[in-house]
């Protein structure tokens, strides 16, 4: 008897999902996520913030976008994600359904059910796709790990108490020890 085929999924099943799921959808296999926790946000929120107000102060074309925003990384390979942080600095990629192609950046807040997509599976689909450059925030760990993708760099660890520099641009730098995380939210 043969096996079963395994269901090749596409971008209009990711549409067709009831209203409130969401999910990514890498080389035709669909991931559910689990909502973000009060911790995922605030470190959201922290880098949105400070990414977005650098590309304001120095009138960059760059444009940040947090999740959900959808990114198509290949339609060839039925490739849909939602990084937690996008910067495009290519308009030509962006329309109204999101970006097209590879973000210049990408970031991705690790929770306790995304660690090997994000670790793993993410790291592989952004390093094929083209993301110049990749950091991985482990709130658990208090830790991101940085991957200069473009220069084919060894990844570099840093802590929530380091100062991180952004590779797409000279002079930006994210100081992680201002993140101020409310530590009275109780954790998993």
């Amino acid at each position: 008897m043969p096996l079963p085929k395994e269901r090749i999924y596409t971008i209009d099943d990711i549409y067709a999902l009831p209203d409130g799921k969401r999910a990514e959808l890498v080389k035709g296999q669909i991931f559910f996520m689990a909502p973000p926790s009060p911790l995922h946000q605030e470190i959201l929120s922290f880098l949105h913030a400070k990414i977005y107000n650098y590309i304001e102060q120095k009138k960059g074309i760059c444009k940040v976008y947090p999740a959900p925003f959808a990114v198509f990384l290949d339609k060839k390979s039925n490739t849909y994600v939602e990084p937690d942080i996008s910067v495009i600095c290519d308009k030509d990629k962006l329309d109204e359904k999101g970006c097209h192609g590879a973000p210049d950046w990408v970031i991705e807040i690790v929770s306790p059910s995304s660690k090997k997509m994000d670790y793993y599976t993410k790291l592989t689909i952004y390093m094929e796709a083209g993301v110049r450059d990749y950091w991985i925030i482990d709130p658990a760990k208090r830790a991101l790990v940085v991957y200069h993708l473009e220069q084919d760099e060894m990844p570099v660890i840093y802590r929530f108490s380091d100062k991180v520099k952004a590779n797409i641009y000279d002079d930006l730098e994210i100081d992680f020890s201002k993140m101020n995380i409310d530590e009275s939210i109780k954790r998993p």
